[in-house]
């Protein structure tokens, strides 16, 4: 059904646009988060800017954005790839939000959503392993950049053996393609050793790091 795709490009990519980062740091602190840390609006900037508690309720409405589609896109049909495509536009709405002016976050959150959405199974191995490389780490970017390039790797694995539909394995490896490109400063400032560590980096940026995408 060709008009399924149609139908639920927009769909995804508008419900991923809802900028939950800058929505709760409007309602909670009266700030536009991505004036501050890093001048994202998803779960890491969150915690480092509006605390905890509220960072928590962005990481669960960025994973529900993610899921949703991918559950409606099955609805309207039983092809695999039509979930693929919601699922990638919600993420690419995350990422460049068109209710924020095209200025998200990197992605990572919603698309382990659109995983849990396509196999709840999965997210619940992964979370775990992506909690200790945290731990472990104490960088959120190496957490990030890990935890969706192994999702990328164990679904095109489920994939192969005929577990999982190749169109989950194609998402995977496109998201998680994106999420290592948006994190490509993040990346070059872990290996010069300026990388912010989880709790740290929450400062107000400069107005020319505000002003730049």
């Amino acid at each position: 059904m060709w008009w399924a795709f149609l139908v639920m490009a927009p769909v995804g990519y508008l419900m991923g646009s809802v900028p939950m980062g800058l929505i709760a740091g409007r309602l909670v602190r009266g700030i536009d988060i991505r004036e501050y840390g890093s001048g994202k609006t998803g779960f890491t900037n969150a915690l480092r800017t509006i605390g905890l508690r509220a960072s928590l309720l962005v990481l669960l409405g960025d994973a529900a954005k993610g899921a949703l589609p991918v559950l409606i896109a099955r609805l309207l049909s039983d092809d695999a790839y039509v979930q693929a495509v919601a699922g990638l536009a919600a993420v690419v709405g995350h990422d460049w939000p068109v209710f924020a002016g095209f200025r998200g976050g990197r992605g990572v959150t919603t698309f382990f959503g659109v995983i849990l959405g396509m196999n709840p199974l999965v997210v619940v191995v992964l979370v775990p392993v992506g909690v200790a490389i945290a731990f472990l780490t104490r960088y959120m970017s190496v957490m990030s950049i890990g935890s969706s390039v192994l999702a990328a790797c164990v679904l095109i694995g489920l994939a192969a053996a005929g577990v999982l539909p190749a169109a989950y394995a194609l998402y995977a490896s496109l998201g998680a393609a994106l999420i290592v490109v948006l994190h490509r400063e993040n990346i070059r400032r872990l290996l010069a050793g300026t990388e912010p560590k989880i709790g740290r980096g929450g400062e107000r940026r400069a107005e020319e790091a505000r002003g730049s995408p």
